[in-house]
């Protein structure tokens, strides 16, 4: 799934700060959902990151079942972070 893919399918466009409040909340709930009922492993951590990104994800042991996923989730939220670090 594509990162801009998504932001348009939730949100109407891949410029998120363009994205109105209200607008904002209603499409990351409605990811939410779309977490909870998504079936393949690709899609549910796509939408995950997506989530973690805008500061809205579950925690890692209800989004994910399996200690693996868990695991590149937390490597996924240490690459987000230390990309924010300065340099040093």
């Amino acid at each position: 799934m594509d990162f801009d893919d998504q932001l348009r399918r939730y949100f109407g466009t891949a410029d998120i700060d363009a994205v109105p409040p209200a607008a904002l909340a209603a499409g990351t709930e409605r990811m939410r959902v779309d977490l909870g009922l998504e079936q393949d492993r690709g899609r549910r951590f796509a939408l995950w990151a997506v989530l973690h990104m805008l500061g809205d994800a579950p925690d890692l042991d209800i989004a994910f079942k399996d200690e693996a996923e868990r695991d590149a989730a937390r490597n996924f939220m240490a690459l987000i972070a230390s990309s924010h670090e300065p340099p040093g």
